[in-house]
């Protein structure tokens, strides 16, 4: 891999700590675990774009406390943050503010073209 670092993050996702992305530009990450089951299921790619309109229902990519990396559902009510999985065998995680989210899923991709869905 060219010298660059993966981790494994506990929340499901693969991260690439010394990509060559910009802060602004999208980038992909691998899917791990069924902690967005069904819709995004283990192994399947999504694009993440930082510069993405964060809002009630947005499929985000947030990074927490201790430095993990999280992709959640976002929930907002009241004024308060919330990280939702779509498997509730998951717990949901209450974040400070949207300061926490590192970008917005944008695309989920798959070995076939029926797999390929865009949000926005």
């Amino acid at each position: 891999m060219n010298g660059q670092k993966k981790r494994r993050s506990r929340m499901g996702i693969a991260i690439d700590n010394e990509g060559g992305c910009g802060a602004s530009e999208p980038f992909a990450l691998r899917v791990l675990g069924d902690s967005m089951s069904p819709e995004f299921k283990e192994g399947c790619v999504i694009i993440i774009d930082p510069a993405g309109l964060i809002r009630d229902g947005s499929y985000v990519l947030a990074q927490l406390d201790d430095g993990e990396y999280i992709f959640r559902q976002l929930r907002i009510e009241r004024g308060r943050y919330f990280l939702d999985p779509l498997n509730k065998g998951y717990e949901t995680i209450e974040i400070a503010n949207k300061e926490a989210i590192q970008g917005v899923v944008v695309q989920r991709g798959g070995r076939r073209r029926s797999d390929i869905k865009h949000y926005l």
